[in-house]
């Protein structure tokens, strides 16, 4: 990462240096007024700025797929070009321009402005960039299992409940899915109150059991690994989305989406049991905090009802590095780095009473590690899909 911020520096003091230097040889050593100097000095950055990064910033990055977009890049050139020459020519008629260090001094005003411009309308571009990839779907072959479906859910302390929901999860999935056409995971996530044991108990094809309590992403990542379905989804244990709606999410995986996610703000969600207003206002903030890390513009990103092609899902699972809540923006960035297909689907939504989730504690772990998605994406630790990858507990059926 370092490696990377260092060249994208240099190659913006370069890209800068260029801007002036080419503005004060046409201005003060070529006698042009200056507009037509700052277009021309513009027009030779935006030039090398373009040549440098293509070739050496970001080879392979799909942050700057406007690099890979030259008609886009030329338009947010020329638009940020024209705010540059605008506040140039006003801060020279303020100031004057009689000297070099004059010029220079109403120049980088204007490079500033000029280059929160271009940072505003690259990521537009690259919204609307990504979520036409998204949004098309790409023919594959049959996803490869043994079984239709896998349904992972992972588990804290629930004893008390995960049969019923082991149960529950089989009756509404029995018509898409009967008998061995379904397989339960269960990933006891370091639980201390018997959580496995009941799990078996309840008829579990696979329980997971982590030795010690790390996160949701934990759990998820390792039932994925383990499971043997040629469509997996993965609900929570508290059954918050009625399972029967997986049929529905099966169903747009084997028309041919990668991945299918719910998503609780679509027009046709339906909340059933809505949650605490502070935990509502939580989970908007961190959406919004997710554009920080995402192109696509998702409007929910941590809805808990998701399924994959098996493929896609072992490949996207076995480069996540997130443990806690995070790891649902982490999967979108994978999906975004690989131009999956994504569709999203309303969903019925009945919050439970009991829940884990902490809105201060585990709103700040979230903003902690969507900062660590983008250090780990900018260090290329998500570059090289790692198709097999070893489960991370114990499984037994």
């Amino acid at each position: 990462m370092r490696d990377r911020l260092r060249r994208f520096a240099s190659i913006g003091v370069i890209a800068t240096l260029v801007d002036v230097g080419v503005l004060l040889l046409a201005a003060r050593a070529l006698g042009l007024i200056v507009v037509a100097a700052d277009t021309v000095a513009l027009a030779v950055a935006a030039l090398v700025s373009f040549w440098l990064h293509r070739l050496i910033t970001f080879a392979g990055d799909p942050a700057v797929r406007w690099v890979n977009r030259p008609l886009a890049f030329v338009v947010t050139a020329a638009v940020a070009g024209a705010v540059d020459v605008v506040v140039l020519r006003t801060l020279v008629e303020v100031t004057g321009w009689d000297s070099a260090p004059a010029l220079v001094a109403a120049k980088l005003p204007a490079v500033a402005v000029a280059a929160g411009v271009r940072f505003v309308a690259y990521r537009s571009v690259l919204f609307g960039v990504v979520r036409a990839e998204l949004a098309e779907r790409v023919d594959r072959p049959p996803a490869p299992g043994e079984r239709r479906l896998t349904v992972v859910v992972p588990a804290y302390r629930e004893a008390d409940r995960i049969g019923a929901t082991i149960e529950r999860i089989r009756a509404e999935l029995a018509a898409v899915a009967p008998g061995d056409e379904l397989e339960v995971v269960v990933v006891d996530d370091g639980s201390q109150d018997g959580t496995a044991e009941a799990a078996r108990a309840g008829g579990a094809d696979q329980v997971v059991v982590l030795p010690a309590n790390r996160g949701k992403g934990a759990a998820v990542r390792a039932g994925v690994l383990a499971a043997t379905g040629r469509t997996v989804a993965f609900t929570d244990a508290d059954l918050s989305y009625p399972p029967g709606q997986i049929a529905d999410l099966l169903a747009e995986v084997e028309a041919g989406w990668d991945m299918v996610v719910g998503s609780r703000v679509h027009t046709e969600t339906a909340t059933l049991v809505r949650a605490r207003a502070v935990r509502e206002l939580g989970g908007r903030v961190i959406n919004l905090a997710t554009h920080a890390v995402l192109l696509g513009a998702h409007r929910d990103t941590q809805c808990g009802l998701k399924a994959f092609r098996s493929d896609v899902a072992r490949s996207l699972f076995s480069r996540t590095r997130i443990d806690g809540f995070a790891f649902d923006v982490e999967l979108f960035h994978l999906a975004e780095r690989d131009r999956l297909s994504l569709q999203e689907v309303p969903v019925r939504v009945a919050n439970a009473d009991r829940s884990s989730v902490r809105v201060v504690r585990d709103g700040l772990r979230i903003v902690r590690d969507l900062a660590r998605i983008v250090r780990a994406g900018r260090a290329g630790h998500y570059d090289t899909p790692k198709v097999e990858a070893a489960s991370e507990g114990s499984a037994t059926t």
